[in-house]
């Protein structure tokens, strides 16, 4: 029973993309895309999911990636309608964060020596910012950009080569996660808090944007972010939480983790900012409970009623977007294409986050025995 409700949740998916096909090929094409990525196979690449769908070689596949007349930033748009419809909430936390998916070679759009935050070191990879969106119904993947380094945008011809747009620009993955942020607010994506790690968190103008459009963060920074007081003193973040008394640190959990209760000891520190409006801003420190000396830091901008428990929840929402990756790595695919061009690599991207939207979706409906969602008119 409940297998045939998923089953008929993801024809109410395809039924709800369906207008961004303008023929029914590519359409009937996507639907076995997407079903292969979320399948039991081993790689999940064009010949394997044409073997699954019956088709003889990886030629539909591929030119469902390459060139079929489909809008691939529409569905983009769908995808990100569809999670809200199944997990939206006014609670819910926006995050940012990026994932790496090695190459060889140097043709691929946007690859080259890089650092990855996926193998932990500098390897040969592309780089792919992301949106998450988690609430207390689940969590999915909800906007993507390619970073394309400088390397590439300073050589137009080797961008043409791979297929990258003439207008495509450097921009920085903070700028990225700016320009993704900008279409959740013209969508009116509820949700309460944007998170990011430091890499995120030490871009000023991130964070200024942010304020400019009331939207309230908890973001990663270093230990020497330097810092203003209220009392106009400037100071190295850990040596402001240093100040701290002991009765400032309370143990909280920030959810439930693969062992047990993610607990950690908090304390927060009111700095300098626009304290008007209800607003504020806080230094908000995370210490390990197993070793004290283990510290990290988070600049935070917020209402004035915000506890101490609001900024903590936040910022453990944060490993909700590298769940998502690696359920959408383990689970939908995300990481197993092998393609090279810009619109490739957004047309696989795409489907495989409207695969992990729909296990998303199937989960909360195996939970709550709901009914599939209607599609868009």
């Amino acid at each position: 029973m409940v297998l045939d409700r998923v089953v008929a949740e993801l024809d109410s998916l395809m039924s709800r993309i369906g207008g961004r096909f303008a023929r029914s090929e590519p359409r009937a094409r996507a639907r076995e895309y997407v079903s292969g990525l979320v399948a039991g196979l081993e790689r999940k690449n064009g010949w394997t999911l044409a073997e699954r769908a019956g088709e003889a070689g990886p030629e539909g596949m591929q030119r469902l990636l390459r060139k079929a007349d489909w809008d691939v930033d529409g569905v983009r748009d769908d995808v990100r309608a569809y999670v809200v419809a199944h997990l939206g909430d006014p609670e819910a936390v926006v995050a940012a964060d990026e994932t790496g998916f090695l190459k060889k070679g140097v043709k691929s759009a946007g690859v080259q020596r890089q650092y990855s935050g996926t193998a932990g070191r500098t390897e040969n990879c592309q780089i792919g910012v992301f949106l998450g969106y988690a609430s207390r119904h689940g969590h999915a993947l909800i906007d993507r950009e390619l970073y394309v380094p400088e390397s590439w945008t300073d050589d137009r011809d080797r961008c043409r080569a791979a297929g990258i747009p003439d207008d495509v620009e450097f921009a920085t993955k903070p700028r990225q996660v700016i320009v993704m942020l900008e279409r959740v607010l013209a969508a009116a994506v509820p949700f309460a808090w944007f998170t990011a790690d430091e890499a995120y968190g030490q871009a000023g103008y991130l964070r200024g944007w942010l304020e400019s459009r009331d939207v309230f963060y908890v973001m990663a920074t270093r230990c020497d972010q330097q810092v203003t007081t209220r009392a106009d003193r400037a100071a190295r973040a850990d040596e402001l939480i240093t100040e701290l008394p002991a009765t400032s640190w309370q143990r909280l959990s920030v959810g439930a983790g693969a062992h047990g209760p993610r607990e950690y000891d908090w304390a927060r520190r009111q700095i300098d900012g626009t304290w008007a409006r209800g607003r504020g801003h806080w230094l908000l420190a995370r210490r390990s409970i197993s070793d004290p000396t283990e510290i990290s830091y988070y600049l935070c901008y917020g209402p004035h009623s915000a506890r101490l428990v609001d900024l903590a929840w936040t910022a453990g929402s944060r490993w909700h977007i590298e769940e998502a990756f690696q359920q959408a790595k383990n689970e939908a695919g995300l990481d197993h294409y092998q393609v090279r061009t810009w619109r490739a690599w957004y047309a696989h991207i795409t489907l495989s986050m409207l695969a992990l939207a729909w296990l998303a979706a199937s989960k909360t409906i195996a939970t709550k025995g709901e009914s599939p969602t209607s599609p868009k008119t």
